[in-house]
């Protein structure tokens, strides 16, 4: 086994690198505060083939595999997850999904726009009322002539106030559970979709996160992605890439909070002495840093099935389980070492542990990847 990236993998990372230093970073404490990412930043990623990692290039895409991505993915994360969630979404849920599920009309016209960032794609599935249960999602989209008329809602849906696609799950038919439910590609300035910016987040707090409300909208035949009553199938797959992405995110704040944490224990004095010279401060540095280590490699692991061709979906939560716990206890040990002044914003700490907080929910909750490794495991369904 031969761990070492690439020339072309490290090039990507340092391009990455720099990008954060540059145009992220200065500005991750702004954004939170203000609640708003500078959406010119979504063309700075076009612009940089972010966009188009693992998409052909004869669509727009910028090829690389899925290693290469991940490495993108964990230095935005790094530096501000709100951006990451840009890529995680648009590029990861939505336009890979088009190339892997579309047809040749719907890549055509969506995949070039997507991954230059003239557009920007979100992912609706999660409702009010439905979450980890998305197989008994609610909103319709009943055939009407040569058109379907959608009518429903969608929940905590990120990029929802940017896109200009939305990747929307619907139930066409009355089939119980998952058989029903068919994919759709739905313009984001159709008549009858509203949208509402949620405001008030612990963490993302830069990320276009809104609500989605469909009254009567109209879009034609052509905008069902993949046959009819696949969608849920369609869904699924997203989401087990989705999951590596989010734990190479999780990987970027854990080791931003290794950063913080031994830069502060290095400069801080108490009792005569930098604090990095204590047992116990060491002890918090060295579990960040096994955290970070392991969860770098679960993913990597992931990364290296799918460009293999080999299942991935059990490594995949395996990873997001691990990656998003892990970052969570990565960024409340640095919150430790930084004492009273992790406590504020000043600092960059309080920010790493409010956005890893969202990661062990979202794409499917710590609980879930746990159903879902004991099902591969032992054969048996916990749903």
């Amino acid at each position: 086994m031969n761990l070492e990236l690439s020339e072309e993998q490290e090039a990507v990372r340092q391009l990455a690198k720099d990008f954060v230093a540059r145009d992220v970073a200065p500005y991750a404490v702004e954004w939170d505060r203000s609640e708003n990412v500078d959406k010119s930043i979504v063309k700075k990623l076009g612009a940089l083939g972010f966009l188009g990692l693992t998409v052909p290039e004869e669509y727009g895409g910028s090829g690389g595999d899925h290693l290469a991505y991940c490495l993108v993915t964990e230095e935005l994360g790094r530096g501000d997850s709100s951006v990451r969630g840009i890529v995680s979404v648009s590029l990861g849920l939505v336009a890979k999904t088009i190339a892997a599920w579309g047809d040749e009309e719907q890549k055509r016209h969506w995949l070039p726009r997507l991954t230059s960032g003239d557009a920007v794609g979100c992912f609706g599935l999660t409702e009010p009322g439905t979450g980890s249960d998305a197989g008994s999602l609610t909103t319709r989209a009943v055939r009407d002539g040569a058109d379907y008329v959608i009518n429903g809602s969608k929940m905590f849906i990120t990029n929802g106030t940017w896109a200009d696609v939305v990747l929307l799950f619907a139930r066409t038919n009355d089939t119980p559970g998952h058989k029903g439910v068919s994919a759709f590609l739905v313009p984001a300035d159709a008549p009858g979709l509203t949208r509402r910016t949620i405001h008030g987040k612990l963490g993302l707090r830069g990320q276009a996160t809104a609500e989605l409300v469909l009254e009567d909208v109209r879009v034609p035949a052509t905008a069902l992605m993949g046959p009819e009553g696949k969608g849920f199938s369609i869904a699924m797959s997203a989401l087990a890439k989705g999951r590596m992405s989010v734990a190479a995110g999780c990987v970027g704040i854990a080791q931003a909070a290794l950063d913080a944490a031994v830069g502060y224990a290095g400069e801080r004095e108490q009792f005569g002495r930098p604090i990095a010279g204590y047992q116990l401060v060491q002890e918090l540095i060295s579990d960040i840093s096994v955290d970070v280590e392991a969860a770098r490699l679960l993913t990597w692991s992931v990364a290296d099935l799918v460009d293999r061709g080999q299942d991935f979906a059990t490594a995949a939560s395996r990873a997001k389980l691990f990656a998003s716990e892990a970052a969570v206890r990565a960024a409340n040990n640095a919150l430790q070492v930084f004492g009273g002044y992790g406590y504020i914003d000043e600092y960059p700490v309080g920010k790493l542990l409010r956005d890893a907080r969202v990661m062990t929910l979202y794409e499917g909750t710590s609980q879930i990847q746990k159903l879902i490794i004991g099902r591969a495991l032992t054969g048996v369904s916990a749903f």
